[in-house]
């Protein structure tokens, strides 16, 4: 049996399999199984568009755990957005920075107070074409009035954490993968795959 982890996201796969680090089981990506996906991601949530990344992939390799995540950035001023359309919330042409530049130029005069935001990672594991667990993670912090940092990727410059006084990207990538909302669900994750271990 292995752990396959339905992302083609290279930055993605590379903080997961740092978070699962000690997991027995061998941790593989969509890319490296001997058949191709191609999966949409248009659910109106997380848990919708983790399940269609996950439940395909979980039906042909019925042996296997297939681990599925979805996750964005949701600011409590803007109602929730990007949520589900983190990823090209800048267009279709969208870009890392095009997506910061877009979320500083809505929050622009807006007071810290109200710049409240999350981290939300949803991850759903399915064997045999079956959801046998759903996790969320989630990392609380503020909206930036500038970008900062150049460790991580996607919203990490942008994304204030007062307990360190720093955005997720000034993080080095040892101490954000222990914080982030990634790191709270597959931690989670490692935990429930070493109490089923120790119980088979």
């Amino acid at each position: 049996m292995k752990l396959i982890i339905a992302t083609q996201n290279k930055s993605k796969l590379r903080e997961i399999k740092q978070i699962l680090k000690g997991v027995k089981l061998p941790v593989v990506s969509q890319d490296d199984l001997d058949r191709k996906f191609y999966l949409k991601e248009n659910g109106k949530t997380f848990f919708e568009n983790a399940v269609k990344k996950t439940l395909p992939i979980s039906k042909v390799y019925k042996d296997d755990l297939v681990v599925g995540e979805d996750s964005g950035l949701e600011v409590q001023y803007l109602r929730g957005a990007p949520g589900v359309y983190s990823k090209r919330y800048s267009g279709k042409n969208w870009t890392y920075k095009k997506n910061n530049q877009k979320i500083l130029k809505e929050l622009e005069g807006i007071s810290q107070k109200n710049r409240k935001a999350n981290f939300h990672c949803c991850l759903v594991v399915f064997r045999s074409g079956k959801l046998i667990k759903r996790i969320d993670g989630r990392l609380n912090g503020y909206i930036s009035k500038e970008s900062k940092g150049k460790h991580g990727f996607g919203y990490d410059p942008i994304f204030y954490l007062p307990k360190y006084k720093k955005t997720a990207a000034q993080l080095p990538s040892s101490a954000k993968n222990k914080i982030s909302h990634r790191a709270i669900a597959f931690s989670k994750l490692k935990a429930h795959l070493y109490k089923v271990s120790r119980s088979t």
